[in-house]
């Protein structure tokens, strides 16, 4: 049998744009050229007087939203950013269906965007029926009082970021006269089938979503699309199969780009560097329209923001504001890079204010205990966790040789509502199907690998499947660094029913009764806790007389429980790594006063090149979790550590206080 990685090697994937059916159409999308405006007439294609309704909001980080204030599917009223659907028509093939755009006929009033987060307040709404620009607003802890001898403010800007993973979107669709069939790129079939039956009013048995290869997704294919929607209700019209593939310029310019947060952050403390509360507001650019990761972002950082640091008193606001710009979506950390940048970049400042090296300013404020933040985060002991990263990355010897940037965090990993797994075995097979959807992190790995240890089974035996919503009973996805805890669990579970049907049925087990027979085995398992995990990175740069910087080393010491799989662990730490040095140095979805996207390439998004690898050192603790296979999370570990780090680095190397990513230039020279 082949493995999943050679198929992929030797071209033989399967991805959305390799699916060809019989007569099947070509979509091209019409788009807004405008980032706000009001639609005064649209004739022709397939426009929103026939394609009526709203976005469901489905995936990471999901929420309802104002239904008022929902994305609709195809407007015909209003648009809000550049890039917005209004139009889709169809052809042969995808040259064909380009040529028809000219006959979609589109008068707009353009109206003036609102961009920025400070022009969000202080500006009148984009949306007639809200009152403010306003999405959300709420607060986390208590208010509080203290007298502190040191305080300490500042402000600090993650930019957008797009996800560009090098499989952009896609989809096909094909409807049978009475079952609509869905092959896409995706984080979760079983997201994208409650999104298109919430939007389209469709019976879920009437739908079925297949996962087709998927190349990177960072958290951007969790969620359901307005192109989704489009291509399904043409699909369902004209009785034939549809297919829309995404443009990279499509993606830069409508795709749902993640970080986009501010931070007003203020620390008090004691003279010997003990921080004694915390006061902060977090404001995040939820984009044109409410539901989805717009919403859950603010808070979601806002409860992570007193680290791994045992910080008795905090108060912080957390809101997120409407702007014209795509709605704001998860990328890999999803929350937990911005709330770590906020306050590791607020230690630091501390460390310089009172004289303390940054590493033992963290251990003096590490937690000796298991201890609950006032915001609400539950984390174990951190002290010594702190104390061997600093051996493991050798800070004291790298602080002395070159200035080392340091960072800690906590990883809190997307575990509830928990997640499904089923077994089938027959004709001697094992068949397994997940409720998270693979999109190159090589769960196979450890599915080979965890029934070999519970059913003894051969690893060559086992096979996991695409998702299929028809094989699948529920599911929740694949993201928040929850696949091999949560999949893992609840396969282990699943093969733990099979193993005592066996001993049940012929008094005994063993792999060969077991592969002989047929057994299927559904399992979700539920779980309500949080399993928080400890991290740490360095890093060291050098910087030219033009304020270029590179990252010439980036070290990682995190603790991932039990290592399934070694092999994925460095791949995990490495790919995370890049992308955050991306963000710190490079990647940006930028815009100018008029919402006109100025980053419309992959090359001026800012994505890194081979020549500017940095030299890596990955360093693993495994102390395991309580769930039976002892894994933990992993998967945005380094995108959460690697920008506090790099800029620390940065600021040590050129004297200057780094408050934004990414750091440009012009922030140095």
């Amino acid at each position: 049998m082949m493995s999943a990685i050679d198929g992929f090697v030797t071209g033989q994937g399967r991805y959305v744009d390799d699916i060809k059916l019989p007569g099947m159409m070509r979509m091209y999308v019409v788009r807004s050229p405008y980032a706000r405006a009001r639609i005064l007439k649209i004739e022709g294609g397939l426009n929103g007087h026939e394609v009526r309704g709203s976005m469901s909001s489905v995936g990471e980080g999901a929420t309802e939203g104002s239904m008022e204030l929902q994305e609709p599917v195809l407007s015909t009223s209003t648009v809000n950013y550049v890039g917005q659907p209004v139009a889709a028509v169809f052809g042969d093939n995808l040259y064909e269906a380009e040529d028809r755009a000219e006959t979609v006929e589109v008068e707009y009033e353009p109206l003036k965007p609102v961009i920025s987060i400070k022009e969000a307040l202080e500006s009148e709404p984009i949306h007639r029926s809200a009152k403010t620009n306003i999405m959300s607003d709420t607060w986390l802890g208590k208010d509080f009082e203290i007298d502190a001898p040191v305080v300490l403010e500042d402000r600090f800007v993650n930019r957008r970021v797009a996800t560009n993973p090098i499989e952009t979107r896609g989809i096909v669709a094909d409807y049978s006269g009475d079952k609509l069939t869905v092959w896409i790129s995706t984080q979760s079939v079983h997201s994208i089938k409650e999104g298109l039956c919430e939007a389209m009013g469709l019976q879920p048995q009437k739908v079925r979503v297949i996962q087709t290869d998927t190349g990177g997704a960072f958290g951007l294919k969790g969620a359901l699309y307005p192109e989704y929607v489009i291509a399904a209700f043409a699909a369902m019209k004209f009785r034939k199969p549809v297919k829309w593939i995404e443009t990279r310029r499509e993606h830069l310019s409508a795709s749902h780009p993640g970080r986009g947060a501010e931070g007003r952050m203020k620390l008090f403390a004691d003279r010997q560097g003990k921080i004694l509360g915390l006061k902060g507001e977090v404001i995040v650019d939820g984009g044109a329209y409410s539901g989805g990761m717009g919403e859950f972002a603010p808070g979601f950082i806002g409860y992570q923001l007193t680290g791994p640091y045992a910080i008795q008193n905090a108060h912080v606001r957390a809101m997120s504001v409407f702007t014209n710009k795509p709605p704001h979506g998860p990328y890999r950390g999803a929350g937990r890079p911005e709330a770590a940048f906020f306050i590791e970049r607020m230690m630091d400042m501390l460390a310089d204010e009172l004289g303390i090296d940054a590493a033992e300013l963290r251990l003096k404020n590490a937690t000796t205990e298991s201890f609950r933040s006032p915001l609400g985060m539950k984390i174990d002991a951190s002290h010594d966790f702190i104390a061997k990263s600093i051996e493991e990355l050798e800070y004291r010897k790298l602080s002395r040789e070159k200035k080392a940037g340091f960072a800690c965090f906590v990883l809190v990993p997307a575990t509830q509502p928990g997640e499904s797994a089923r077994i089938v075995v027959k004709e001697g097979k094992i068949k397994v199907w997940l409720g998270g959807n693979t999109h190159g992190q090589r769960h196979d790995i450890f599915v080979k690998k965890l029934l070999n240890e519970e059913l003894g089974v051969p690893e060559d035996k086992v096979e996991l499947e695409r998702g299929d919503t028809d094989m699948l009973e529920a599911g929740v996805g694949a993201w928040g660094s929850r696949s091999a805890m949560m999949a893992g669990t609840a396969l282990i579970m699943a093969a733990r029913k099979i193993k005592d049907q066996t001993e049940k049925e012929f008094g005994k087990y063993s792999p060969e009764l077991l592969l002989a027979n047929e057994y299927d085995e559904y399992h979700f398992e539920k779980f309500r806790e949080s399993l928080n995990s400890f991290g740490a990175n360095l890093a060291t740069v050098s910087i030219d007389q033009y304020g270029n910087v590179n990252v010439d080393e980036c070290r990682s010491y995190y603790d991932v429980g039990n290592a399934l799989s070694r092999e994925s662990v460095i791949g995990q730490i490495t790919g995370g790594c890049l992308q955050g040095i991306g963000q710190a140095l490079y990647e940006e979805v930028a815009y100018n006063e008029d919402g006109q996207l100025l980053t419309s390439s992959i090359s001026d998004a800012g994505v890194q090149s081979a020549l500017t690898l940095p030299r890596f050192v990955i360093r693993i603790a495994e102390n395991r979790s309580r769930l039976p296979h002892g894994a933990k999370g992993l998967g945005e570990s380094p995108t959460i550590g690697v920008p506090s780090a790099v800029a620390r680095a940065i600021e040590l190397a050129s004297g200057r206080r780094i408050r934004e990513t990414p750091v440009r230039p012009e922030m140095i020279v």
